[in-house]
């Protein structure tokens, strides 16, 4: 299976409305080899385990879990003109939004013939029964050239997706029969419950998500948008800080990125400076003080190369922390391990005058979310987009549309948003951040763990 992803559900089969009986307006071929782009088939999967090895012999596609390939389907259960859809983009800023909403807008209009695209201001805020701010009309012309900026034309916020028979009756009144979310996992929760509440009331509408998490860890998805960016944006950070650290006598560079409960981001901007000596993430312990603490092998580091650049992903280390509460979206409230950190290095060297430190402190992280998206996350937002407009006109609900195994593909929000993605401490990403930073495979008192070879820095 993908690495540090759960095990398969019993099944990744998404729910639909009912049986398609419109035509697609979509004039595609149904031969391979005629050099013209063909429908995709309902049985057409994507295996979810990809892994071979001795111990599964005889090994069967019947075996493993199998996911619906994304695409334009033949037939449509909506018939197209008549379509009035809706966008929502929910939660923090992140690369790429804008350009899924283009997508979205642009496939609707050009591809079906939609012609009545509402966008919802502010999240779910926007559709409870009395928003701040009324729904926009999405055009192409509205959204034209917004994928060139940050952020989202629709704003974006947490909370009031708790409010689901409010929203499905905005959704209801206002005659939607189709509602695009974009957000990470609780977007992705609360867009399951309103399925749950449409079903109850036996209404036709769908409701296809766009995963958006800029930490990466949304279950069963591969990649969500705005990761690549984050660590292209995230890794100018990190070379400022070691050049900082580099160039200091005693130099000591400390950068916190995102990543609450997972550490993707902090490694692979880690791995692609190619500079960090440690790096901290949620998914593993550390302990600052003792013979096998953070401080004594920075101390050590700091002995045998002169400098030294930590970077710390913002959910680790919370149990040195107090803090209590969730926030508007769900989340719990975190308290801030950069500056945590900061304060604990700058007290410990301060001890003996000639301990002295140049520390330096870096914190990029709402300039990352809000950066437009790269080249490459811009063409996966318009895959993505694309593909939930395919979806959704198929009849496809209660689902999003995601990369597994570098296929588009149909998972079920339930399997999706049912617990995080995290970094594998056992797999080969963390094996290589280990490897490439040289520290210690387990900071902790209770092992003490070989450090391999400190590669060699400048």
């Amino acid at each position: 299976m993908p690495h540090n992803q759960p095990p398969a559900p019993a099944t990744f089969t998404p729910q639909t409305l009912g049986s398609p009986t419109h035509a697609s307006p979509i004039h595609l071929s149904h031969t391979l080899g005629d050099l013209r782009s063909n429908y995709v088939r309902d049985d057409e999967k994507i295996l979810y385990d990809i892994d071979v090895s001795n111990s599964r012999p005889g090994f069967h596609t019947s075996e493993s879990a199998q996911l619906e390939k994304a695409g334009p389907r033949e037939s449509l259960f909506f018939d197209a003109p008549t379509v009035h859809a809706a966008i929502v983009t929910c939660g923090g800023l992140c690369p790429g939004l804008n350009d899924v909403i283009r997508s979205v807008v642009m496939t609707l209009w050009h591809h079906y013939g939609v012609r009545k695209v509402t966008g919802f201001r502010f999240g779910y805020k926007g559709l409870l029964k009395e928003p701040i701010h009324a729904p926009v009309v999405l055009t192409p012309q509205v959204v034209s050239s917004i994928h060139r900026h940050g952020g989202t034309i629709l704003g974006s916020a947490r909370g009031g997706g708790e409010s689901t028979a409010e929203i499905v009756d905005t959704l209801e009144r206002q005659k939607v029969d189709m509602i695009f979310t974009i957000g990470g996992d609780g977007t992705q929760r609360a867009a399951l419950h309103l399925s749950q509440e449409i079903a109850r009331r036996n209404l036709a509408i769908a409701i296809v998500g766009v995963p958006k998490t800029i930490d990466n860890d949304l279950s069963f998805v591969e990649r969500s948008f705005g990761f690549e960016t984050a660590v292209s944006e995230a890794v100018h950070a990190v070379d400022g800080a070691h050049t900082e650290a580099a160039d200091a006598l005693r130099g000591v560079g400390l950068v916190k990125l995102m990543g609450r409960e997972s550490g993707f981001i902090a490694a692979h901007a880690a791995l692609a400076s190619n500079g960090a000596d440690f790096v901290l993430i949620p998914e593993i312990p550390f302990h600052l003080d003792g013979p096998n603490g953070l401080l004594k092998h920075l101390r050590d580091r700091l002995l045998t190369q002169g400098h030294a650049l930590i970077v710390v992903a913002e959910g680790a280390g919370q149990n040195y922390l107090t803090t209590s509460g969730k926030d508007a979206g769900g989340n719990k409230n975190l308290g801030d391990i950069g500056l945590y950190l900061r304060d604990k290095i700058s007290q410990h060297f301060a001890e003996k005058p000639e301990d002295e430190i140049s520390l330096k402190y870096i914190d990029p992280s709402y300039m990352i979310r809000s950066q437009a998206a790269n080249a490459s996350d811009s063409i996966y937002c318009a895959r993505l987009g694309s593909n939930a407009v395919h979806a959704a006109m198929s009849g496809r609900t209660a689902c999003l549309v995601g990369m597994v195994n570098h296929r588009l593909v149909h998972v079920p929000i339930g399997a999706a948003s049912s617990r995080r993605n995290c970094v594998n401490p056992d797999g080969p990403l963390w094996r290589d951040v280990i490897f490439n930073t040289g520290q210690p495979l387990l900071m902790t008192d209770a092992i003490f763990s070989q450090r391999p070879p400190a590669p060699p820095r400048s």
